[in-house]
């Protein structure tokens, strides 16, 4: 079933609101105050409160609308579907208006906080047209064995030669591995994990790389290392980090950089120079924050740090020993069962850092941070409603919203990292 419908205003995961006969449609692939003839998804005679639905025919458009610069993400009915990039139709103005709208809203809505949310791009990212950032990508083969990605509602497998969201050095790799050859067992899972090489100037490529970079299939090592090098400038000073090819870290190539040197920035202020310290660093990963947390704050500083993936956490132990730290207890375990049993002298935190997944934190762990007295809470968020979720329980804690500010680490995606400080009133 198709439909005119005009577009009315941004709304979540990609997504912007229309409404038809007073029934609220969230579509994808358009923009507000657009003329736009729409596909509903099937079934479109469903009973639910709201439908679904997907542009096929722009008639009046917004001047933030641009072709796609990766078509095979864009609309299913000019050619695209395969995902990834929900955002490719929009400009990359368009884009930070439409992230820095929708934190505001979220955090209104839900934080019940009324703030206007600054937000920056990465650096490169402009010129790269919000191209070439990540710097790990996923596929799986198809029948055929070809790297591949899954058209949007159906069964069918895209075959890939190129993935324009990647970054230039991974590309470099992919191309060095014959990864676009193909050559894959069907329903391979093809992984691919290129740290930026900072060190080169200018263009990166292959030569810059060596060793660091991993091709995994089924989690297996076809090529590369699987102990990766990423190096992080903070403040000055580069830190060097050991990280698994298969897990976390940050996908963008300058998110760390850009991560790490606000929370230093946004801890050193909350600490105003006291000689001595006691931070937690939750849901820590392989210590993006923790090391320069425990080096670069006080004079003496201790440190409680929890994560609960164990191949993270031995990442984080073999960083910390390779800078000699050993005044930071690291634990491996769901967050909140592990604030259960903090030791005496790291149970009363002056500031707690936390990046949760993107289902947020949750009530509970944010009252027990209340409750351990911290004054100062930095909030690193990859998802604006759950942000805004624990929002509304740290304010109802004593805290207010101190400063906040979002990143585009997510171009052409409606994904937003966002960077928020509270502090105890």
């Amino acid at each position: 079933m198709q439909a005119e419908v005009r577009i009315e205003r941004y709304a979540d995961q990609g997504r912007c609101v229309a409404h038809i006969d007073g029934r609220v449609v969230f579509v994808r692939f358009a923009l507000p105050g657009e003329l736009v003839r729409i596909e509903l998804d099937e079934p479109h005679d469903r009973d639910e409160r709201f439908w679904t639905g997907e542009v096929v025919e722009v008639v009046q458009a917004s001047d933030d609308r641009v072709e796609p610069a990766w078509a095979l993400a864009g609309p299913l009915a000019m050619g695209g579907g395969v995902g990834g990039a929900d955002l490719v139709h929009v400009s990359l103005p368009g884009q930070l208006t439409w992230k820095a709208v929708t934190i505001s809203e979220q955090m209104k809505r839900l934080g019940h906080v009324d703030v206007t949310v600054p937000i920056s791009r990465a650096d490169g990212d402009e010129e790269l047209g919000g191209l070439h950032w990540r710097t790990r990508i996923e596929m799986i083969a198809d029948d055929n064995g070809k790297p591949s990605m899954r058209r949007r509602g159906t069964h069918v497998r895209v075959p890939l030669t190129t993935m324009p969201l990647a970054t230039n050095a991974l590309l470099d790799v992919a191309a060095a591995n014959g990864i676009w050859d193909g050559g894959f067992e069907p329903g391979a899972q093809i992984r691919l994990s290129v740290p930026e090489p900072r060190q080169a100037v200018g263009e990166s490529d292959y030569s810059d790389i060596g060793s660091n970079y991993a091709v995994l299939v089924d989690g297996e090592l076809q090529a590369g290392t699987r102990q990766l090098t990423e190096r992080v400038t903070v403040a000055g000073r580069e830190f060097s980090y050991m990280v698994d090819a298969n897990g976390f870290w940050q996908v963008h190539r300058q998110a760390p950089i850009a991560l790490a040197n606000h929370v230093i920035d946004l801890v050193r202020g909350e600490m105003d120079g006291a000689v001595s310290a006691v931070l937690w660093d939750l849901y820590s990963g392989s210590g993006l924050f923790t090391l320069p947390l425990a080096t670069m704050i006080a004079e003496r500083t201790r440190m409680f740090s929890v994560e609960g993936g164990d191949v993270a956490v031995k990442s984080q132990q073999r960083n910390l020993r390779a800078l000699g730290l050993n005044d930071v207890d690291v634990r491996c375990g769901d967050v909140s069962r592990t604030l259960a049993h903090v030791p005496a002298h790291l149970a009363h935190p002056d500031v707690v850092v936390l990046d949760p997944p993107r289902a947020g934190a949750h009530a509970k762990v944010c009252r027990q941070i209340a409750e351990a007295g911290a004054r100062s809470i930095v909030y690193i968020a990859c998802d604006c409603t759950s942000l805004a979720r624990d929002t509304a329980t740290i304010t109802g804690l004593g805290y207010e919203l101190a400063d906040i500010h979002a990143y585009d680490i997510y171009p052409m995606t409606h994904h937003v990292e966002t960077v928020a400080l509270f502090r105890r009133a």
